[in-house]
């Protein structure tokens, strides 16, 4: 990267360095020049990024240019924003993330969504308490960062909650991420591949859901380099046909689950037919019906067992 040119000799501001900034990642195709400039030089002077604009004028230290140059120099290798400054909002919550773990995205929101509305119908968790009941019981497979569980757990903590991964670099980020919200004494984390870690004849859950990888194994040399040279191949990769984890998934939750329990899966927005005739085939659900996000995109597959 060429060195900061001075503007006319005189000390940078912070104005002036947006705009330069701005500038510079354009030329190098970076998405939302503005916005990645805003926000690495927020995160480089410890402030809100509306503070940018509060202290337009104030110049910067030479220890502040060099650090906000490093930051500059790793966003033009195509690193993720969210892994240089080692955080991500989810659900109105600031979560930590770094390479060990996929960089939670907006449209998994709507599998917290639905979820939620599920969760309610399972049954009301304060006549549980209240009558002295066991809670709902909630299992997500492949926590990752935990955004999912932590956004479930925070907006409805009368349930417990079980989330797994294989990776254990993931299950530490996501007990970070928990014990940063506060709902790390309602969440058991559980280390193992998928459904493996748990007895297939003991149905003990109201709700089994995830954010498995869904994106077809050729095609991951094709995304973004911010994607496909960064973030974990292990979060990513469904396999030759993006539907490995999904098939395993539908074939084994439903041994897991309670009568009338229901599996809620995230899938690629161009899945859901090969996904419905999987369900299908299967034989294990009862009812099942495909929730879009707000792009009018198939997003989040339901499924429920049997009634007793």
């Amino acid at each position: 990267m060429q060195n900061l040119p001075s503007p006319q000799g005189l000390e940078w501001t912070i104005l002036g360095l947006l705009k330069w900034s701005t500038g510079y990642f354009t030329s190098h195709d970076i998405d939302s020049p503005r916005a990645t400039a805003e926000i690495l030089l927020a995160h480089t002077l410890n402030l809100k990024r509306i503070d940018l604009y509060l202290r337009y004028d104030q110049p910067l230290l030479k220890t502040e240019l060099s650090a906000y140059k490093s930051l500059i120099k790793r966003r033009i290798s195509r690193e993720p924003v969210a892994y240089i400054i080692g955080t991500k909002e989810f659900w109105s919550k600031e979560l930590s993330v770094g390479p060990d773990v996929l960089i939670p995205r907006p449209d998994t929101e709507c599998l917290v969504e639905t979820a939620l509305k599920y969760l309610d119908a399972v049954r009301d968790p304060h006549v549980l308490q209240s009558e002295g009941l066991l809670e709902g019981k909630v299992l997500e497979l492949g926590v990752g960062s935990g955004a999912v569980v932590v956004a479930l757990a925070s907006e409805r903590p009368l349930y417990r909650y079980v989330a797994t991964d294989v990776s254990m670099k993931a299950i530490l980020a996501a007990r970070q991420n928990a014990g940063k919200h506060k709902v790390n004494n309602r969440i058991q984390f559980v280390a193992g591949d998928w459904l493996e870690a748990f007895s297939p004849h003991i149905p003990s859950f109201d709700m089994i859901l995830s954010n498995p990888p869904y994106i077809p194994s050729g095609e991951i040399p094709e995304l973004q380099p911010e994607v496909a040279q960064f973030e974990p191949r292990l979060a990513l990769d469904g396999g030759e046909d993006g539907l490995s984890a999904i098939r395993r998934i539908i074939s084994m939750a439903h041994l897991l689950l309670k009568p009338g329990g229901r599996l809620l899966l995230e899938i690629g927005c161009s899945q859901a037919a090969d996904v419905v005739r999987m369900i299908q085939a299967s034989g294990y659900y009862a009812s099942f019906h495909v929730v879009q996000d707000y792009a009018g995109h198939d997003r989040v597959v339901v499924m429920q067992t049997f009634s007793e």
